[in-house]
């Protein structure tokens, strides 16, 4: 079964014919180049790496070159490249520049030249890419997220500068909330004030970045008011307009939904946000927290075409909005309220969580919502919900290879009842196994012990206790400390632990942590749930890339592996679930990406 699984995503993934189900045809894959990156990895050898596409045929192998300062082009391998994509040139001359390029191979015929980069002369031993900023007086980077802004195969970075903040809970005036666009050389392209009329914190602006129209440069869009200032300078709404009350909370003034372009930052389209705001105490208190609490997400609700989701509220009333922006319009195409009076709808209120996922549950092509304790169909009707209630970290993937479909472990925060750690089957909501646990706040769940199939999962907080096999069962008193984030970073296939700005690996003999790399100058965000900008896997091969800013806040630094790997697979971004994954990281509390196929080490190649 557990072959049968991987293979099949496989052909799904690089079948640009591919039939999902019979009512729902194939997703768009991102147009992407091959990610090429070329790093001095120690005194006399570079570590190159590409991507593997999901359109490429299983029979495409590489060929890969190197071309000195007199422009002499050497091919660094004898026989097509089979394995994984990724080199060790040990023969590189430090005193002048080398630039790589490689070339696609299929059925012994090669291909034209594909992306080149060059490696500077004398170049230092590092394993990141910096990104200079032109970060604004009083701010620092926050989340970031990824897309192909221009439409030319390379990804670029929208970052979220965070200037003073307030969390939901309490008052106090913030500053404006910014957006920055910038290309992977520190090129800044745009900038967006949300302005004074949306607060900032980690509750308020969820920003979505994906190609929502299918025009192969991705769009941005999120909730926006009057004094918003787009990235050419227009405003939206009044400029002079001025809702904060006398404690900090805006709690009256128009709410706005704006499409942004993604070369220009300009303002496309802004529709009136769904839902309003209402009477304040519907969403759980009187004063403001609960009403300010938004996710949002990118979903395939057609199985063909990304729709927007944008929500509000998870404590009591409950509501998603979902929209398409096709051929110029911006359209609401159904709402999911639990406080609109149905007694169906009653159940989904109050088990949100401070994120969510999105993925196919039900095996018909198109996408769910999972939102914490409860699941919302693609077409906007409850599809099931455990009463389990609110928790602070989620996770989906196909977590056990030996029963069909995915799983979902998830924590819930003071519970009334024994399962405050769970696993469920992810199309139904039933419970597999649980733990008790009175508040438990971390929880994670990947692959990080070879001796047992499936993931390894644990939790902090409220009791709970020891490292979970995927069955439930207890593998070891001790635990990772870690419990914020996992990376694929190393050359098998297990995950490693990311925390801080380190990556260490889970020593399962020993029961201990093993650092890997330490991001000095670096930090992390979001204060306890310590989170880089983003992880995802953005250049290179199949493993992931690690955002941080730098202590003095002035660059990004993407951290790659430098390590070599044995295993070959599409990048990860080419899988429907995962892309998603990485446009709604940064919500709410950031939770790693999971694929929507077994990814372990007991998986087969």
């Amino acid at each position: 079964m557990r072959v049968n699984k991987c293979i099949g995503w496989f052909l799904l993934s690089v079948m640009s014919s591919a039939v999902l189900t019979a009512t729902a045809g194939q997703w768009r894959m991102e147009n992407l180049d091959r990610g090429l990156i070329a790093l001095r990895n120690s005194a006399d050898t570079v570590f190159i790496g590409w991507r593997l596409l999901g359109k490429d045929s299983e029979d495409t192998v590489f060929n890969l070159y190197r071309v000195s300062d007199g422009g002499d082009e050497v091919k660094l391998n004898d026989q097509p490249l089979t394995n994984a994509t990724c080199y060790i040139d040990a023969n590189a001359d430090f005193t002048g520049a080398n630039e790589y390029f490689i070339r696609p191979v299929l059925n012994g015929g090669e291909g034209d030249r594909a992306d080149s980069v060059k490696l500077n002369p004398n170049p230092s031993i590092r394993s990141y890419i910096p990104v200079p900023l032109e970060t604004p007086q009083g701010y620092r980077p926050n989340d970031a997220s990824v897309g192909d802004l221009d439409g030319d195969g390379k990804y670029e970075i929208v970052l979220h500068q965070a200037g003073r903040g307030r969390d939901n809970s309490q008052d106090g005036f913030t500053d404006s909330p910014i957006l920055q666009a910038y290309e992977l050389d520190g090129t800044l392209l745009w900038t967006i004030d949300l302005g004074r009329n949306i607060r900032e914190g980690a509750h308020y602006t969820q920003f979505m970045v994906y190609d929502l129209d299918g025009d192969g440069a991705a769009e941005v869009a999120c909730k926006t008011a009057d004094g918003t200032v787009d990235g050419t300078g227009e405003v939206i709404g009044d400029r002079d307009a001025d809702y904060r009350g006398s404690d900090g909370y805006i709690l009256e003034g128009p709410e706005f939904l704006t499409v942004f372009d993604g070369r220009t930052g300009a303002a496309l389209a802004t529709a009136d946000y769904i839902p309003a705001r209402g009477d304040i105490e519907s969403w759980g208190d009187d004063y403001g927290n609960r009403v300010d609490r938004f996710l949002a997400c990118v979903a395939y609700l057609d199985g063909e075409r990304p729709s927007l989701v944008m929500c509000r509220g998870y404590y009591e009333r409950t509501t998603l909005a979902a929209w398409n922006w096709r051929d110029g319009m911006l359209t609401n195409i159904w709402t999911f309220d639990t406080g609109d009076g149905s007694d169906a709808r009653k159940e989904y209120a109050g088990q949100g969580d401070h994120s969510l996922s999105v993925g196919d549950v039900d095996g018909d092509g198109r996408d769910e919502i999972v939102y914490g304790a409860c699941t919302i169909d693609n077409d906007g009707t409850g599809l099931y919900s455990t009463g389990l209630g609110h928790g602070d970290a989620l996770h989906m993937s196909d977590m056990d290879p030996t029963r069909p479909g995915m799983e979902i472990f998830n924590i819930h925060e003071r519970p009334r009842h024994r399962h405050g750690v769970e696993l469920r089957d992810a199309a139904t909501g039933e419970l597999i196994w649980s733990k008790e646990a009175s508040d438990p706040g971390r929880g994670l769940a990947m692959d990080i012990d070879p001796r047992y199939p499936g993931y390894e999962a644990w939790a902090y907080g409220g009791g709970a206790r020891g490292l979970w096999d995927i069955h439930g069962e207890t593998i070891s008193i001790k635990r990772p400390r870690s419990c914020n984030f996992g990376v694929w970073w190393d050359g098998d296939l297990l995950r490693e632990l990311l925390d801080r700005n380190y990556i260490a690996k889970w020593n399962w003999e020993e029961g201990t942590e093993t650092r890997l790399l330490t991001a000095e100058d670096c930090v992390s965000n979001n204060g306890s749930k310590a989170n880089p900008c983003l992880c995802a896997d953005i250049l290179g091969d199949w493993r992931e890339e690690v955002i941080w800013r730098t202590r003095d806040n002035d660059e990004l630094r993407i951290f790659t592996t430098t390590l070599p790997t044995n295993h070959r697979m599409p990048t990860l971004m080419h899988d429907r679930q995962y892309r998603l994954s990485i446009a709604w990281q940064n919500v709410g509390y950031n939770q790693p990406a999971h694929p929507g196929f077994y990814l372990g080490a007991d998986m087969d190649d």
